[in-house]
Protein backbone atom coordinates (compact mmCIF):
# COMPACT_ATOMS: atom_id res chain seq x y z
CA UNK A 1 0.00 0.00 0.00
CA UNK A 2 2.85 2.36 0.89
CA UNK A 3 4.53 1.67 -2.48
CA UNK A 4 1.26 2.44 -4.32
CA UNK A 5 0.92 5.70 -2.41
CA UNK A 6 4.49 6.70 -3.23
CA UNK A 7 3.97 5.86 -6.92
CA UNK A 8 0.79 7.92 -6.94
CA UNK A 9 2.57 10.92 -5.38
CA UNK A 10 5.47 10.54 -7.82
CA UNK A 11 3.01 10.51 -10.73
CA UNK A 12 1.27 13.62 -9.45
CA UNK A 13 4.61 15.45 -9.14
CA UNK A 14 5.51 14.47 -12.72
CA UNK A 15 2.17 15.73 -14.00
CA UNK A 16 2.63 19.05 -12.20
CA UNK A 17 6.13 19.33 -13.66
CA UNK A 18 4.84 18.66 -17.18
CA UNK A 19 2.09 21.29 -16.69
CA UNK A 20 4.63 23.82 -15.43
CA UNK A 21 6.92 23.16 -18.41
CA UNK A 22 3.98 23.46 -20.82
CA UNK A 23 2.87 26.76 -19.23
CA UNK A 24 6.41 28.13 -19.41
CA UNK A 25 6.71 27.07 -23.05
CA UNK A 26 3.31 28.67 -23.85
CA UNK A 27 4.29 31.89 -22.07
CA UNK A 28 7.59 31.95 -23.94
CA UNK A 29 5.76 31.44 -27.24
CA UNK A 30 3.36 34.26 -26.36
CA UNK A 31 6.26 36.55 -25.52
CA UNK A 32 7.92 35.72 -28.84
CA UNK A 33 4.63 36.19 -30.72
CA UNK A 34 3.95 39.46 -28.90
CA UNK A 35 7.47 40.62 -29.64
CA UNK A 36 7.07 39.82 -33.33
CA UNK A 37 3.75 41.70 -33.40
CA UNK A 38 5.30 44.72 -31.69
CA UNK A 39 8.23 44.69 -34.12
CA UNK A 40 5.80 44.40 -37.05
CA UNK A 41 3.74 47.37 -35.82
CA UNK A 42 6.86 49.48 -35.26
CA UNK A 43 8.12 48.52 -38.71
CA UNK A 44 4.84 49.47 -40.39
CA UNK A 45 4.69 52.81 -38.56
CA UNK A 46 8.29 53.51 -39.55
CA UNK A 47 7.49 52.62 -43.16
CA UNK A 48 4.48 54.96 -43.15
CA UNK A 49 6.57 57.78 -41.71
CA UNK A 50 9.10 57.24 -44.51
CA UNK A 51 6.42 57.61 -47.22
CA UNK A 52 6.42 61.08 -48.88
CA UNK A 53 3.72 63.50 -47.72
CA UNK A 54 2.23 63.65 -51.24
CA UNK A 55 1.64 59.89 -51.26
CA UNK A 56 0.16 59.92 -47.75
CA UNK A 57 -2.22 62.72 -48.73
CA UNK A 58 -3.25 60.77 -51.83
CA UNK A 59 -4.16 57.79 -49.68
CA UNK A 60 -5.94 59.97 -47.12
CA UNK A 61 -7.97 61.65 -49.89
CA UNK A 62 -9.02 58.25 -51.23
CA UNK A 63 -10.22 57.23 -47.76
CA UNK A 64 -12.10 60.47 -47.17
CA UNK A 65 -13.70 60.25 -50.61
CA UNK A 66 -14.90 56.73 -49.80
CA UNK A 67 -16.27 57.91 -46.45
CA UNK A 68 -18.26 60.71 -48.10
CA UNK A 69 -19.57 58.36 -50.79
CA UNK A 70 -20.76 55.88 -48.16
CA UNK A 71 -22.45 58.57 -46.07
CA UNK A 72 -24.21 59.85 -49.20
CA UNK A 73 -25.41 56.35 -50.11
CA UNK A 74 -26.66 55.85 -46.56
CA UNK A 75 -28.73 59.05 -46.55
CA UNK A 76 -30.21 58.09 -49.92
CA UNK A 77 -31.05 54.62 -48.62
CA UNK A 78 -32.72 56.08 -45.54
CA UNK A 79 -34.66 58.63 -47.60
CA UNK A 80 -36.23 55.86 -49.68
CA UNK A 81 -38.37 54.79 -46.67
CA UNK A 82 -38.39 57.90 -44.53
CA UNK A 83 -41.86 59.22 -43.61
CA UNK A 84 -42.49 62.67 -45.18
CA UNK A 85 -43.86 64.03 -41.88
CA UNK A 86 -40.67 62.81 -40.16
CA UNK A 87 -38.68 65.25 -42.25
CA UNK A 88 -40.60 68.13 -40.72
CA UNK A 89 -39.52 67.01 -37.24
CA UNK A 90 -35.84 66.69 -38.04
CA UNK A 91 -33.50 69.07 -36.16
CA UNK A 92 -31.66 71.75 -38.09
CA UNK A 93 -28.05 71.25 -39.31
CA UNK A 94 -27.03 73.83 -36.70
CA UNK A 95 -27.99 71.23 -34.07
CA UNK A 96 -25.27 68.78 -35.20
CA UNK A 97 -22.85 68.13 -32.34
CA UNK A 98 -19.93 69.38 -34.47
CA UNK A 99 -21.53 72.75 -35.32
CA UNK A 100 -19.51 74.55 -32.64
CA UNK A 101 -16.35 73.99 -34.68
CA UNK A 102 -15.58 76.99 -36.89
CA UNK A 103 -14.82 75.63 -40.38
CA UNK A 104 -14.56 77.09 -43.91
CA UNK A 105 -17.93 77.05 -45.68
CA UNK A 106 -16.59 76.35 -49.17
CA UNK A 107 -13.44 75.62 -51.17
CA UNK A 108 -12.60 79.30 -51.61
CA UNK A 109 -12.55 79.81 -47.87
CA UNK A 110 -10.62 76.57 -47.32
CA UNK A 111 -7.90 77.83 -49.67
CA UNK A 112 -7.34 80.74 -47.28
CA UNK A 113 -6.73 78.46 -44.27
CA UNK A 114 -3.24 77.23 -43.38
CA UNK A 115 -2.25 73.59 -43.95
CA UNK A 116 -1.82 72.96 -40.23
CA UNK A 117 -5.26 74.36 -39.40
CA UNK A 118 -6.95 72.32 -42.15
CA UNK A 119 -5.31 69.16 -40.82
CA UNK A 120 -6.40 70.03 -37.27
CA UNK A 121 -9.99 70.59 -38.43
CA UNK A 122 -10.11 67.30 -40.34
CA UNK A 123 -8.73 65.37 -37.36
CA UNK A 124 -11.12 67.10 -34.94
CA UNK A 125 -14.14 66.17 -37.08
CA UNK A 126 -12.97 62.56 -37.40
CA UNK A 127 -12.47 62.27 -33.65
CA UNK A 128 -15.90 63.77 -33.01
CA UNK A 129 -17.57 60.92 -34.94
CA UNK A 130 -16.07 57.97 -33.07
CA UNK A 131 -18.94 57.76 -30.53
CA UNK A 132 -21.84 58.70 -32.86
CA UNK A 133 -20.69 56.09 -35.39
CA UNK A 134 -20.76 53.49 -32.62
CA UNK A 135 -24.34 54.56 -31.79
CA UNK A 136 -25.35 54.30 -35.46
CA UNK A 137 -23.70 50.88 -35.74
CA UNK A 138 -25.54 49.52 -32.70
CA UNK A 139 -28.88 51.07 -33.67
CA UNK A 140 -28.71 49.85 -37.28
CA UNK A 141 -29.06 46.22 -36.15
CA UNK A 142 -32.66 46.76 -34.99
CA UNK A 143 -33.51 49.76 -37.19
CA UNK A 144 -37.17 49.72 -38.32
CA UNK A 145 -36.18 49.96 -41.97
CA UNK A 146 -36.39 47.35 -44.77
CA UNK A 147 -32.73 47.96 -45.73
CA UNK A 148 -31.33 47.71 -42.19
CA UNK A 149 -28.91 44.91 -43.16
CA UNK A 150 -27.38 46.98 -45.98
CA UNK A 151 -27.34 50.09 -43.77
CA UNK A 152 -25.61 48.22 -40.95
CA UNK A 153 -22.97 46.87 -43.34
CA UNK A 154 -22.23 50.33 -44.76
CA UNK A 155 -21.91 51.86 -41.29
CA UNK A 156 -19.41 49.17 -40.26
CA UNK A 157 -17.45 49.94 -43.42
CA UNK A 158 -17.60 53.64 -42.53
CA UNK A 159 -16.17 52.90 -39.09
CA UNK A 160 -13.27 51.00 -40.64
CA UNK A 161 -12.48 53.80 -43.10
CA UNK A 162 -12.77 56.41 -40.35
CA UNK A 163 -10.35 54.53 -38.08
CA UNK A 164 -7.88 53.95 -40.92
CA UNK A 165 -8.07 57.60 -41.99
CA UNK A 166 -7.59 58.82 -38.41
CA UNK A 167 -4.47 56.65 -38.05
CA UNK A 168 -3.10 58.01 -41.32
CA UNK A 169 -3.76 61.63 -40.33
CA UNK A 170 -2.01 61.05 -37.01
CA UNK A 171 1.15 60.22 -38.96
CA UNK A 172 0.64 63.12 -41.37
CA UNK A 173 0.05 65.64 -38.60
CA UNK A 174 3.31 64.54 -36.99
CA UNK A 175 5.10 65.71 -40.12
CA UNK A 176 3.32 69.09 -40.06
CA UNK A 177 4.04 70.36 -36.54
CA UNK A 178 2.17 71.05 -33.26
CA UNK A 179 -0.65 73.11 -34.80
CA UNK A 180 -1.69 70.22 -37.03
CA UNK A 181 -1.69 67.87 -34.04
CA UNK A 182 -4.12 70.01 -32.04
CA UNK A 183 -7.62 68.53 -31.76
CA UNK A 184 -10.78 70.39 -30.73
CA UNK A 185 -12.96 68.38 -28.35
CA UNK A 186 -16.52 68.07 -29.72
CA UNK A 187 -18.47 65.79 -27.35
CA UNK A 188 -21.51 63.87 -28.57
CA UNK A 189 -24.26 64.24 -25.97
CA UNK A 190 -27.10 62.56 -27.86
CA UNK A 191 -26.89 59.34 -25.86
CA UNK A 192 -27.14 55.77 -27.14
CA UNK A 193 -30.95 55.49 -27.14
CA UNK A 194 -32.58 56.85 -30.28
CA UNK A 195 -36.10 56.48 -28.91
CA UNK A 196 -38.95 53.98 -28.65
CA UNK A 197 -41.35 54.60 -31.53
CA UNK A 198 -40.51 54.01 -35.19
CA UNK A 199 -40.73 57.64 -36.35
CA UNK A 200 -38.53 58.97 -33.54
CA UNK A 201 -35.85 56.31 -34.13
CA UNK A 202 -35.80 56.92 -37.90
CA UNK A 203 -35.83 60.67 -37.34
CA UNK A 204 -32.80 60.66 -35.00
CA UNK A 205 -30.95 58.09 -37.08
CA UNK A 206 -31.49 60.08 -40.27
CA UNK A 207 -30.46 63.32 -38.56
CA UNK A 208 -27.16 61.77 -37.40
CA UNK A 209 -26.52 60.54 -40.93
CA UNK A 210 -27.20 63.98 -42.39
CA UNK A 211 -24.67 65.49 -39.95
CA UNK A 212 -22.18 62.76 -40.84
CA UNK A 213 -22.63 63.41 -44.55
CA UNK A 214 -22.02 67.13 -44.03
CA UNK A 215 -18.87 66.54 -41.95
CA UNK A 216 -17.48 63.84 -44.22
CA UNK A 217 -17.78 66.30 -47.09
CA UNK A 218 -15.80 68.87 -45.08
CA UNK A 219 -13.08 66.34 -44.23
CA UNK A 220 -12.85 65.29 -47.86
CA UNK A 221 -12.67 68.92 -49.05
CA UNK A 222 -9.95 69.86 -46.55
CA UNK A 223 -7.80 66.87 -47.48
CA UNK A 224 -8.20 67.54 -51.20
CA UNK A 225 -7.03 71.13 -50.67
CA UNK A 226 -4.04 69.81 -48.70
CA UNK A 227 -3.24 67.32 -51.46
CA UNK A 228 -3.52 70.07 -54.05
CA UNK A 229 -1.13 72.32 -52.14
CA UNK A 230 1.36 69.50 -51.61
CA UNK A 231 1.36 68.92 -55.38
CA UNK A 232 1.91 72.69 -55.84
CA UNK A 233 -1.08 73.02 -58.17
CA UNK A 234 -2.69 76.33 -58.97
CA UNK A 235 -5.67 77.18 -56.64
CA UNK A 236 -8.13 77.07 -59.52
CA UNK A 237 -7.13 73.44 -60.16
CA UNK A 238 -7.83 72.37 -56.58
Amino acid sequence: MQQKSEKRQLGQRRNRLRTCRTDKRTMAQRRISGGKLFITVVYLVAMCRAVPVNDLLDRASQRSDKMHSLSTLLTQEMDSHFPPYGRMQMPRPADCHTSALQTPNDKEQALQVSESDLMSLARSLLQAWVDPLAVLSTSAITLPHPSKSSISSKIQELQEHSKSLADGLDILSGKMGPSAQAISFLPYTGGTDLGQDRVTILNKFNFLLSCLRRDSHKIDSFLKVLRCRAAKLQPELC
